[in-house]
């Protein structure tokens, strides 16, 4: 009965017959309407709401939601910190979401951004060159350098998908930081982001995915590891 009433909702929203910031009608009249109990009415707008479909205001009622809402992703954390029974599965994962951020970042590139990406790569460089507290400052620039990318997509769903990703690969990708750096090839991962920053900026996108890969230092950890 719940799923039921939430198929009625979404169809409802697909066909703009409840459209962005619309009042949902009052449990009483929904449940009437579907022929069910107001439990399972009530049920569903909770599902709705934790999904960011919904949003409830106080002595208000419940309305459509207007716009992308990020817990519209949590459940997808959830259900990949559940199943992450497989490290491949994971770097499959994060292969497939780094190239589709750079192709679109691409197809949106703009100047002003770029500069901002090369701004980054010169601290890089610089991080590398000093010498001090290496590792976690060039751990800190290159989270900055991968989201400033997916923010260039300027897609939140794509965007925020690309934080989750990298969110769980998180100590993965820091323990390669930490090992190129402390093995002397701080020089190779600054060339990595360099690699990126070029295929992006010249759209040389035919090879986008080999180009990722081979950013990933397979030799380091686990077989296949990433900046």
């Amino acid at each position: 009965m719940v799923q039921s009433v939430i198929n009625c909702l979404t169809e409802a929203m697909r066909n703009k017959e409840l459209k962005p910031g619309d009042r949902i009608p009052p449990e009483p009249d929904l449940a009437a309407s579907m022929g069910v109990a107001r439990s399972s009415v009530r049920e569903a707008i909770k599902i709705l709401s934790y999904l960011g479909v919904l949003e409830s205001k106080r002595s208000e009622g419940t309305f459509v939601c207007s716009g992308f809402q990020e817990s519209m992703i949590d459940p997808m954390i959830y259900g990949i910190i559940l199943n992450q029974d497989s490290f491949e599965n994971l770097m499959e994962l994060r292969e497939m979401t780094e190239a589709g951020i750079i192709r679109l970042a691409s197809l949106k590139y703009e100047e002003e951004e770029g500069r901002a990406l090369e701004a980054l790569l010169e601290q890089m460089k610089e991080i590398v060159r000093s010498g001090e507290d290496t590792v976690n400052r060039f751990f800190q620039v290159d989270n900055e350098f991968h989201n400033m990318i997916s923010q260039m997509g300027k897609n939140p769903l794509a965007d925020k998908i690309s934080r989750v990703v990298r969110t769980l690969t998180y100590a993965m990708r820091y323990e390669t930081v930490a090992t190129m750096i402390n093995s002397g090839r701080g020089d190779e991962l600054v060339a990595a982001h360099s690699q990126l920053y070029e295929t992006l900026k010249n759209r040389k996108l035919d090879d986008v995915e080999d180009i990722v890969r081979a950013t990933y230092f397979g030799d380091t950890i686990h077989g296949a590891e990433s900046t």
